[in-house]
């Protein structure tokens, strides 16, 4: 079993910068990838990024060159670096870690991110 807890979440400014953490423990060694997903009122669940084990990173293209996604391995920590922030970037931010077999995703609780114009 693995579990997620985020953090990091608050409203800002439009322009500003927010960083979201991610504390993974339980059996992380079974963990493939983790990332970030997002999640606007009314809307369905998107993809923002994604770190493999190997150190791939993936972005969604509205986020690229404003979201960094990295990690800490000695902390067990991913985290998403949010600058530049845009009233639309306002959502539920969640992380999640796939297992290494593919069978299944963990998830966290989620953040809320609020951006004012």
């Amino acid at each position: 079993q693995v579990q997620l807890v985020e953090s990091g979440g608050g409203s800002v400014q439009a322009g500003g910068s927010l960083r979201l953490s991610c504390a993974v423990s339980g059996s992380i060694h079974n963990i493939n990838a983790m990332g970030w997903y997002r999640q606007a009122p009314g809307k369905r669940r998107e993809f923002v990024a994604l770190i493999i084990s190997g150190g791939n990173i993936n972005y969604a293209d509205s986020v690229k060159g404003r979201l960094t996604i990295s990690r800490d391995i000695a902390k067990n920590t991913v985290y998403l670096q949010m600058n530049s922030l845009k009233p639309e970037d306002q959502a539920v931010y969640s992380c999640n870690a796939d297992r290494v077999d593919g069978l299944k995703t963990y998830w966290g609780q989620g953040t809320q991110v609020t951006v004012s114009s």
